[in-house]
């Protein structure tokens, strides 16, 4: 389960894989990068941008049961998980035509291959976890991918949009679970 920086290790998770799979791919190896878009993306080397450009509450994980432990002194509870998905922009900068479509290539290569990164794979909050992150290729229509280039004021170009859920954010705080010891009925009829 993740603590409040799981946001920024499910970036970093990304970012590492693209970035192993671009390996290789031309003379001056190509890198991932994650970049917020806000300012020009800085070439050389050719780069693969990871742009998180929407968080979201997975809708299909809500009503989920609280968490309950055990520990030695005291019992508690906390609420589930937020259970969310991360959409992200994957956008090929720098080189020639050609480098850029193999940029692309390799990513969608990258997470057809392992569409479920679990184990070893996850890193900081998410390292010895059971979780496990689902990567989906998002069919968004041409009209929506212009609007997302619309919001952050640039224009149009070819990227990748990828999903990946779900992603869970563990609540904070915990309330301690006290035993009931006796029970008082009022208002019971005696015979």
């Amino acid at each position: 389960m993740g603590d409040f920086g799981v946001i920024a290790d499910v970036s970093t998770i990304i970012v590492r894989a693209l970035t192993r799979s671009l390996r290789g791919l031309s003379q001056d190896p190509p890198i991932a990068e994650l970049h917020d878009l806000s300012e020009p993306v800085q070439t050389p080397p050719p780069k693969l941008t990871v742009f998180l450009y929407e968080i979201a509450e997975d809708p299909a994980s809500r009503n989920r049961p609280p968490v309950r432990s055990r520990p030695p002194d005291a019992p508690t509870t906390r609420k589930p998980p937020m259970a969310l998905l991360l959409r992200y922009l994957i956008t090929p900068w720098g080189g020639d035509q050609p480098t850029q479509h193999r940029m692309l290539g390799r990513a969608l290569q990258t997470f057809y291959d392992d569409a479920i990164l679990d184990g070893t794979q996850l890193t900081g909050s998410l390292a010895a976890s059971t979780d496990s992150l689902h990567v989906t290729l998002t069919p968004l229509t041409l009209d929506q991918k212009s609007w997302v280039w619309y919001a952050i004021q640039k224009p149009y170009r070819l990227s990748l949009n990828y999903e990946f859920r779900v992603v869970n954010l563990d609540a904070a705080a915990e309330q301690e679970i006290r035993p009931v010891h006796s029970r008082i009925v009022e208002g019971a009829a005696t015979p």
